[in-house]
């Protein structure tokens, strides 16, 4: 039988991963505390190759238990971390005056890429894993912010200017991937203290206003943002191969290292977060629905309802409480530890007071009225009484009827999503309708949506509009105000609105609901991405 040429490679592919996990082990060894110790001393150096005596050096002055390591034991462990891969034996020529020194400095350790990067990621968990960490939501204006200047820059005459796109991409993915990290770590915290069912009042009050508060801020924040990013990125979807051309064309980094025999890199290369199209299509993934299985902006509303829907278990376990109806893990918790302290005849005691465990006693069950049972007749050999299943599994004779079904809210949701895609559509066709009449607004009649938009974004622009002083004509006459060009727009529906201030016109918008007179302002009006000409956009004045 033939052998695959591709199995040879698999299972090099295997030996190596194996390998890779087992670098892991020093972290569950008897000895792990030392390997920790020793590992931190290696990390806390770059480059630098360590014998056994420089190691010791380094361990007398810390509180670890490796500190009283003699240095065969020290040798010993070091070896073994070099067996698992964490370490490496250093090349490093030894220069010794004497036999002796020579033989405590022949061998001498360097550290090694896995084991660097497995020793600072298990810091990191011992130092924050049970720790609530902030979300980094400010990053998210940012990541925006970023991405709209970059597509500004792409899609200006000549183009961008590849130092300055390298920068804005490396920026754009490292606040990405910081807020990106600190959603996951706190929704994490955030399971895990969902998980419990323990929670006391005080407990519930704090994670009731973590939940409320900051939750809520956090998802509605992300609500916000999430469409616009997602807007950015369909408008800058069409460059993006060629902004990544140009950035391997002015920068390769290391990825332009030498090939080999093969036509690959001789090295293997993780290449900077941006510089790959892989890196666009997770971040694109992260704010938009492109697969159909819903983005992570839907998970992070799914995961918020989840966290709400506990919230409200254990608000209804709280209010259970009076009738007995609660967990008890605390109270037995207590209990174990009574066990623990007390002594062998003291426990005995404390396990019927805990449980019961009395001489039998009469539950106020009668036997059967054909039955006669003599008073000296053994419990234990005496005929069976059936004992309700109410009283045997929950101690009480109270009965249970069925629980209420589950609300059907399917058929609300569909008409509050069919009012709102009908909402939406009401919307792009005024949007439509301004774009088409456009420039002819003194001979049109707009419908009543169409001028609601116009004076939203009108209203909009005249807030951002800003008055700038100036001298009158007329010396007579103070000096008056004039409004400085400003804008308003609708990504979403892909228009732009400009009102300057002009003495002496009045603009007239006739619609189904009447006439709207605008003294001294001209109106302009195109679509996002296109250019007002001079004169035919402009609303035209009665």
């Amino acid at each position: 039988m033939e052998e695959s040429p591709q199995e040879p490679s698999m299972q090099a592919e295997r030996d190596a991963s194996w390998q890779r996990l087992t670098a892991y082990a020093y972290l569950s060894a008897p000895e792990r505390l030392e390997h920790i110790a020793i590992m931190r001393v290696f990390c806390g150096t770059l480059l630098a190759d360590l014998a056994v005596p420089d190691v010791l050096d380094k361990l007398a002055g810390s509180d670890s238990p490796a500190a009283r390591l003699d240095a065969d034991t020290l040798s010993a462990r070091l070896n073994q971390l070099v067996k698992w891969g964490n370490l490496l034996p250093s090349t490093h020529t030894v220069k010794a005056s004497s036999i002796s020194e020579y033989q405590r400095a022949r061998s001498r350790y360097q550290l090694s890429k896995l084991g660097e990067r497995i020793q600072r990621d298990a810091d990191e968990v011992l130092a924050g894993a049970d720790a609530a960490r902030e979300v980094s939501s400010e990053l998210l204006a940012l990541v925006e912010r970023g991405l709209r200047e970059l597509g500004e820059l792409v899609g200006r005459p000549g183009g961008a200017e590849p130092q300055d796109a390298l920068e804005r991409v490396s920026t754009v993915f490292v606040q990405f991937t910081e807020f990106a990290d600190s959603i996951r770590d706190f929704y994490a915290y955030l399971g895990q203290v969902l998980a419990r069912y323990d929670l006391d009042s005080a407990e519930y009050q704090g994670f009731k206003e973590l939940l409320l508060d900051y939750v809520e801020a956090i998802t509605e924040d992300v609500s916000f943002r999430a469409p616009r990013i997602a807007s950015v990125l369909k408008t800058l979807w069409p460059q993006l191969p060629g902004l990544l051309n140009l950035l391997d064309s002015h920068s390769r980094g290391l990825s332009g290292g030498p090939l080999g025999a093969d036509g690959q890199l001789a090295t293997r290369v993780q290449r900077s977060r941006g510089r790959e199209l892989a890196d666009w299509e997770g971040l694109r993934g992260w704010f938009a629905d492109t697969e159909g299985r819903g983005s992570q902006v839907d998970q992070l509303r799914d995961a918020t309802m989840r966290a709400l829907q506990s919230l409200l278990a254990n608000a209804k376990r709280m209010l259970r409480s009076a009738s007995g109806e609660m967990s008890r893990r605390k109270d037995l918790l207590r209990l174990a530890q009574w066990f623990d302290e007390a002594a062998p005849e003291d426990a005995h005691d404390i396990a019927r007071a805990a449980f019961g465990l009395y001489s039998a006693r009469h539950v106020g069950i009668p036997p059967a009225t054909d039955e006669v049972v003599p008073a000296y007749t053994s419990w234990w050999t005496g005929p069976v009484v059936e004992v309700p299943v109410s009283l045997r599994e929950r101690g009480s004779r109270a009965q249970r009827g069925r629980a209420s079904a589950v609300e059907d809210h399917s058929e609300q949701k569909r008409r509050l999503q069919e009012s709102a895609r009908a909402q939406a559509e009401a919307r792009r066709a005024a949007a439509d309708e301004l774009r088409s009449a456009s420039g002819r607004f003194a001979q049109i009649r707009l419908t009543s949506a169409a001028l609601s938009l116009l004076l939203e974004l009108l209203a909009t622009a005249l807030g951002n509009a800003q008055l700038r002083r100036t001298a009158d004509r007329d010396p007579e006459h103070s000096p008056g105000f004039t409004v400085e060009a400003a804008s308003s727009e609708e990504l979403e529906l892909g228009i732009r609105l400009t009102v300057r201030r002009v003495e002496g016109t009045a603009t007239v918008l006739r619609s189904t609901d009447g006439d709207l007179t605008l003294e001294d302002l001209e109106i302009t009006l195109v679509g996002i991405g296109e250019q007002a000409p001079a004169e035919e956009t402009r609303v035209s004045a009665s």
